[in-house]
C-alpha cells in the first residue's frame, strides 16, 4: 500500500517492498508485540487446506507426481499480495469488501459481482463438507448423504455460537493438528527431495494436466478468503484509532498474513509431496480419497490411514466454518451492514449457504470429482474477485492517502493476468 510518508525509501526496491508489503510504521516494538495479531491469516488458511485441496492436491501428486509443485508455490505468492491488500481495505476504511462494493459502486454492478461471490462460496462449503462427510465416512462406515448433514450442523452450529476470538483459536487449533498429520505422513514415506525442489520453482505443463493446475490454482487462491480477510480485519476498526494504529496495523498484518500462508503452502506442499511419493511411484492415480487413504495403510503402516481421515475430517470442520462466515460476511455487506451472526442478514446468509451447499451434495454422483471442480470453479470466478479488489483499493475515494500506488497496482494487475490467462487455458482445453 502506498504510504502517507514516503521519506524512508532509500531504494527502488525497498520503496516497492514498502509499497507492496505495507512497511509504515518505523517506531520502536516489542518483538512479542505481533502474537497479539497472529490469528485472521489462519482464518483465511485453513480455506486453502480445506477437502478440496486434498482432492487437488492428490490428483496432482498421483497423476503428475512432484511436477505440478510450482503451481502451490505460485497460487500462495499471488495469495499474499492478494490477502494482505485485501487486508489493508479493511483496515483502511472500516469495510469489508462486500461492504465496500456496495458503497462505491453501483447496484446494477456490485450485485451481480457480489452473487457470483455468493455462489463461490457456496461451491467451495459444500466441497468442505463433503470433505468432512468422506471423512465420517472413512472412521466410521457413515453414509455421505448422512454425514454431510452432520459436518453442516455442527459447523453451522460453531458458527452460531462462537465469537471471532473463540473460532480464532478453534481454528489455529485445528491447522496446527492438520499440519502435524501431514508431518508425521511424510515422515513415513521415502521423498525424492531433488525432483521436489524442482518442481516448486518449475513450472510444466505435463499433457493433460489443465484442469488439475486450474483446481489447485483455485483451491489456494479462493474468493471467498479475499471477503473473509477484509471482514476479519476491520471487524477491529482500526481506522478509528488514528492514523498511527493504522500504520502498525499495516505492518503487523503482513507478518500474520506472511506466516500463515507459508504454513498453508508447505501443508499443501506436503499433500502433492505425500501423493507423488506414493501413488505416482507406484503407478497408482487417485480418484477417491477414501481409497487414497487405504491404499496408504499397505504401503506406510496401519496408521498412515487413520491419521489421513481424522486430519481430513479437522480439515472439513475448520474450513466450512470459515466458508460459512464468508458467505454472512457477503450477504451482510450487500445489506450494507459488517457480519454480525446475530443479524439476519449474517444468519440467514449463513444458513442458507449451508443448507444449499448439503443439499447439493445429494446431487453429487462423484464425490472425488466434485471436490475436484468445485475447485476449478472458483478459479473462474477468481478474476472478477481479483479486479474488484483492486478497483476498490486503488481508489482514493475508497481508501484515501492508503490507496495503491503505481508499483502494487502493476503487480496486481499482473496477477489479474495470469489467472484470467490460466482461465482462457483452462475453458480451451475443456
Amino acid at each position: 500500500m502506498q504510504s502517507p510518508d514516503n521519506s524512508s525509501a532509500t531504494s527502488p526496491a525497498g520503496g516497492l517492498l514498502r509499497e507492496i508489503f505495507g512497511s509504515h510504521h518505523s517506531g520502536q516494538r516489542g518483538g512479542l508485540d505481533i502474537l497479539k495479531f497472529i490469528g485472521p491469516g489462519f482464518l483465511v488458511t485453513v480455506g486453502f487446506i480445506d477437502p478440496g485441496n486434498w482432492a487437488s492436491n492428490m490428483a496432482a501428486g498421483s497423476a503428475f507426481g512432484y511436477s505440478l509443485l510450482w503451481v502451490v508455490t505460485l497460487s500462495t505468492v499471488m495469495l499474499i499480495v492478494l490477502q494482505h491488500n485485501a487486508a489493508h481495505l479493511g483496515i483502511a476504511t472500516g469495510l469489508c469488501m462486500s461492504e465496500a462494493a456496495t458503497r462505491h459502486l453501483p447496484r446494477w454492478v456490485s450485485r451481480p459481482v457480489l452473487l457470483t461471490a455468493v455462489l463461490a462460496t457456496l461451491a467451495t462449503t459444500m466441497a468442505e463438507v463433503l470433505g468432512g462427510a468422506i471423512a465420517l465416512n472413512m472412521l466410521v462406515g457413515l453414509d455421505l448423504r448422512l454425514g454431510s448433514v452432520l459436518v453442516g450442523t455442527a459447523s453451522l452450529s460453531l458458527l452460531l455460537t462462537n465469537s471471532y476470538q473463540r473460532v480464532e483459536r478453534w481454528i489455529i487449533g485445528f491447522v496446527s493438528l492438520i499440519g502435524i498429520s501431514f508431518l508425521i505422513e511424510l515422515a513415513l514415506v521415502k521423498v525424492s527431495w531433488a525432483p521436489a525442489a524442482a518442481g516448486w520453482v518449475v513450472p510444466t505443463l505435463p499433457g493433460g494436466s489443465m484442469p488439475i493446475v486450474m483446481s489447485v490454482l483455485g483451491a489456494v487462491v479462493m474468493p471467498h478468503n479475499l471477503f473473509l480477510h477484509s471482514e476479519i480485519i476491520q471487524s477491529r476498526h482500526f481506522e478509528t484509532k488514528g492514523d498511527d494504529a493504522i500504520r502498525e496495523r499495516m505492518d503487523y498484518e503482513f507478518t500474520d498474513t506472511l506466516f500463515s500462508m507459508i504454513v498453508g503452502w508447505a501443508i499443501n506442499s506436503a499433500m502433492v509431496i505425500l501423493a507423488a511419493a506414493t501413488f505416482f511411484q507406484h503407478g497408482i492415480l487417485v480418484d477417491d480419497l477414501a481409497q487414497a487413504a487405504s491404499v496408504l495403510a499397505p504401503m506406510v503402516g496401519p496408521a498412515a490411514s487413520l491419521i489421513f481421515a481424522l486430519a481430513l475430517l479437522m480439515a472439513g470442520l475448520s474450513s466450512s466454518v470459515t466458508a460459512g462466515m464468508a458467505a454472512g460476511t457477503i450477504t451482510a455487506g450487500m445489506s450494507g451492514e459488517p457480519y454480525d451472526i446475530r443479524d439476519r442478514h449474517s444468519s440467514l446468509g449463513v444458513m442458507a449457504t449451508f443448507v444449499l451447499a448439503v443439499v447439493a451434495i445429494f446431487f453429487v454422483r462423484d464425490a472425488f470429482e466434485g471436490l475436484v471442480w468445485s475447485q476449478a470453479l472458483l478459479s473462474v470466478q477468481l478474476p472478477v474477485t481479483i479486479v474488484l479488489l483492486i478497483w476498490l483499493t486503488s481508489s482514493h475515494r475508497v481508501m484515501g492517502r492508503y490507496a495503491n500506488g503505481p508499483s502494487l497496482k502493476l503487480v496486481l494487475w499482473a496477477i489479474a493476468a495470469i489467472v484470467i490467462a490460466l482461465n482462457v487455458m483452462l475453458l480451451l482445453n475443456v
